[in-house]
């Protein structure tokens, strides 16, 4: 039963120490934005748009009713009325009054491929959308970056001025002793304790700093970050320098969509074929002789194929061709210019990886040198060779010397990463 219960309080306190990483931070992140539902809703928008494209096939109806009174209608000759007169017959003709009730059917047969070039135009918006939400979540990810490398570099502060504060701590114990036995003025105490204070104040300073950029990183995840410790992330140099950036995805994206809206204009100088009905029932019907016999209302019906062409499209064709030809100069201009400064500044960032692996290599030899000589002046101090001033300086020389180090450390996988999220690799 021991073993069991020791086996279970290990795990326990193994899954209570385990960190958060900077991946679950900036997949959190992504999860969490408002931005990435544009996919969802750019998604149901293609869907309805592509159905309202589909049913432009289904057949038209139109159901109308109308009176007119016209001026003038079609009548017996003057030669053929006088005859029928003689004969006892009276036509008048059609009325100049006119009425019917009716449907009118269309079907699409073909229309130049306008539905097709529409169905394209809508994908390529929608592939618009989702780069743009892309290219936003993107920048996210690079302001959670920032926020968890500034966490671990206050950390790395934090616990610095702590152990500056409890070095500074003993040797004010080691002074009061002294004054105390006479060998040390009060002064001197009094120096170190002053810098006792300043050393809590910038701890309280750097705590707060911390605390906002947790309450910072919650906010972005969605997660209660609070004093849980944050993984130190490793990272490899990517080995490609060529950008897989989703602002390049929405420059491609864009220019098909050109595409897409040129093939759309040219369908519009296209004929269209369709098939046509009319029926209805009123005065006059189709047959306007039995219509100029008697004015009784009758049902009528007509169908046929229809041939459209818009020729005014041609008047603009050429202008289409160009503004898109115009707009994808303006793209290939954005791309270049893109490639230019990410490969600017991907150089950069390398240059600075290396001079930091280059410095890195000292660190370690500073911090024992500076530790070596604050041992020395707390000897010299306590045998009367320096006053309290120099010992202060020196254990200063000797936090800052660590500090820098374990900055360094962090300084350069940050820059690993911001490299990596210059290339996106």
């Amino acid at each position: 039963m021991r073993p069991i219960l020791t086996l279970i309080a290990a795990v326990a306190a193994l899954s209570a120490s385990a960190g958060i990483t900077l991946d679950e931070c900036l997949t959190r992140a992504e999860e969490n934005y408002p931005a990435i539902a544009g996919y969802d809703i750019a998604s149901r928008q293609t869907e309805v748009a592509l159905s309202d494209i589909n049913r432009g096939w289904l057949p038209r109806l139109n159901v109308y009713a109308q009176a007119t009174l016209q001026n003038d209608v079609p009548s017996w000759p003057d030669a053929l009325s006088n005859m029928l007169a003689q004969m006892n017959q009276n036509f008048r003709g059609l009325s100049r009054f006119q009425y019917k009730a009716g449907v009118d059917v269309s079907q699409t047969i073909w229309d130049g491929g306008a539905s097709r070039a529409a169905r394209n135009v809508q994908r390529a918006q929608a592939d618009v959308k989702n780069a743009s939400v892309a290219v936003e979540l993107y920048a996210v990810r690079e302001r959670v970056e920032n926020i968890f490398f500034g966490i671990l570099l206050m950390e790395q502060q934090i616990g610095q001025t702590r152990e500056s504060l409890t070095l500074l701590e003993a040797n004010h114990s080691r002074l009061e002793a002294m004054v105390a036995g006479g060998t040390a003025m009060k002064s001197d105490a009094a120096m170190v304790e002053a810098q006792i204070l300043a050393t809590g104040q910038k701890l309280t300073e750097a705590e707060a700093a911390l605390d906002s950029y947790r309450r910072m990183l919650s906010i972005y995840t969605g997660m209660e970050i609070g004093p849980t410790p944050l993984d130190m992330p490793e990272a490899e140099l990517p080995t490609d320098d060529t950008p897989l950036r989703p602002e390049l995805k929405l420059l491609d994206s864009r220019s098909s969509l050109n595409s897409a809206l040129l093939r759309s204009s040219e369908t519009s100088v296209m004929p269209r074929i369709g098939f046509f009905a009319q029926a209805y029932y009123g005065y006059p019907g189709l047959n306007y002789f039995q219509s100029m016999v008697n004015r009784d209302m009758s049902f009528n019906i007509l169908g046929g194929v229809k041939l459209s062409w818009n020729i005014d499209s041609f008047y603009t064709r050429s202008n289409s061709r160009r503004s898109t030809g115009l707009d994808n100069e303006s793209l290939r201009t954005d791309r270049e210019t893109f490639l230019l400064n990410t490969r600017l500044l991907s150089t950069q960032q390398r240059r600075n990886i290396e001079a930091l692996r280059s410095v890195m290599e000292t660190d370690s030899r500073i911090v024992q040198l500076r530790t070596e000589v604050r041992l020395a002046a707390e000897s010299q101090l306590s045998n009367g060779v320096i006053d309290t001033t120099a010992l202060l300086a020196k254990i200063t020389d000797e936090n800052q010397a660590r500090l820098t180090e374990q900055y360094h450390r962090i300084q350069l996988i940050q820059q690993i990463y911001q490299l990596r999220h210059t290339l996106n690799r």
